[in-house]
């Protein structure tokens, strides 16, 4: 029989994937195909789409560390958390530094300035990549075989 110790936090992990999963690596490349969507109008689009999946995300990460605390006992937690570690601080890293930074350049963008050439929408895609799997691995390992 399988059972999960946690299961609000299991619902929690696996929706943070599907939003992630849904926007970075769907919705994200997507919108730029549609007819009309001129690349002004895709950034403005996804400054907003990233704004909210962030808040998002920030309530996901918040109801896991706030379950996962409350509920268990002390110095009793699963042994897959430095998972959920890294997650957090990739969407620690990803609020205070990417995400701005990638805001102030489609900012430029849409007003019409060219920004130089950088690399940090790749580095958010690998933080994009690691989060999933980080997510994946911490969610699977709340499940316990009894």
């Amino acid at each position: 029989m399988v059972t999960v110790k946690f299961p609000l936090v299991l619902v929690c992990v696996f929706l943070w994937i599907g939003f992630v999963s849904a926007i970075s690596f769907l919705e994200a490349w997507l919108k730029f195909r549609a007819p009309g969507i001129t690349m002004p109008l895709g950034l403005g689009i996804g400054r907003l789409v990233y704004s909210v999946l962030n808040k998002i995300e920030w309530v996901f990460a918040i109801a896991i560390i706030l379950t996962m605390f409350l509920r268990a006992k002390p110095f009793f937690l699963p042994a897959n958390m430095p998972a959920i570690i890294v997650v957090i601080l990739i969407l620690l890293v990803q609020t205070l530094w990417l995400l701005p930074t990638l805001d102030a350049r489609a900012t430029m963008f849409i007003a019409g300035k060219t920004p130089g050439s950088a690399s940090y929408h790749i580095y958010y895609v690998i933080g994009e990549l690691i989060k999933v799997a980080g997510l994946f691995i911490f969610g699977i390992g709340l499940f316990k075989t009894v």
